[in-house]
């Protein structure tokens, strides 16, 4: 499969604290790779890496072949990286039409198609209700359909499930599913793991900044570490 998002040796420090360590992840075209571990274990830190939120103390990003260690969010966007944040990204005051155009507009310089995205996440109803008055699904399926604007090449998700219920969660799901199977790269870190891994083509467990295990969904859950260090600390009583 061909990578289209590749970090090699990425290490972070911050305050003193290494955070990622010497972390190597290929994101393949076609595929949805979760990056699953405890709170603390440094996903969300990746993902900024990655995405170019944060750059590394050290190490090489990649998107498609081409070294991006050093572009910033908004030219790692233009060139096919969409971005899902875990915290609340929206612009409040603007309606949900005007934040997909307002987004479309800043990096891609035009103006997209507002209703279909919209409609793709179950929004159409919405388009010109503001962003402060959705609840916390909506907002979340608001900076979905934001971040694929343009169908991109690499999306990135850092807790794409939080705030949606059973119903907007599969639904999501299956929009993830539907990205990758068109080739798009899907990379996504969520504490909701039932969810996470039946949309994952592949899981890589991260622990205390390093990748631990690379399994497929049904080995990933049984592997002793997975269950021992991380779905063990979830279900303490199973």
């Amino acid at each position: 499969m061909k990578a289209r998002l590749e970090a090699s040796g990425l290490r972070v420090v911050r305050g003193g604290k290494v955070i990622l360590r010497d972390v190597d992840v290929a994101a393949n075209e076609g595929e949805v790779l979760g990056i699953l571990g405890p709170s603390g274990a440094g996903k969300s830190t990746l993902f900024r890496a990655l995405v170019g939120e944060s750059p590394p103390d050290a190490g090489t990003v990649r998107l498609g072949g081409e070294d991006v260690t050093r572009w910033p969010l908004w030219r790692r966007a233009r060139q096919g990286i969409g971005y899902i944040p875990q915290s609340p990204s929206v612009l409040w005051d603007l309606t949900v039409r005007q934040n997909l155009i307002t987004f479309h507009r800043v990096v891609h310089q035009s103006d997209g198609k507002p209703e279909e995205r919209a409609a793709q996440v179950g929004l159409a109803e919405r388009l010109d209700v503001r962003a402060g008055e959705l609840s916390a699904g909506e907002r979340r399926r608001l900076e979905f359909a934001r971040a694929i604007t343009r169908e991109p090449l690499v999306l990135v998700c850092d807790e794409p499930f939080s705030g949606i219920d059973p119903v907007g969660a599969a639904r999501l799901g299956e929009l993830l599913r539907d990205l990758a199977g068109r080739g798009t790269a899907v990379l996504l870190a969520d504490h909701h793991v039932e969810e996470a891994l039946r949309v994952c083509s592949r899981a890589i467990l991260l622990l205390d900044g390093a990748v631990a295990v690379t399994a497929v969904p049904g080995e990933f859950e049984k592997h002793p570490l997975v269950r021992g260090r991380y779905l063990g600390t979830l279900h303490p009583s199973s």
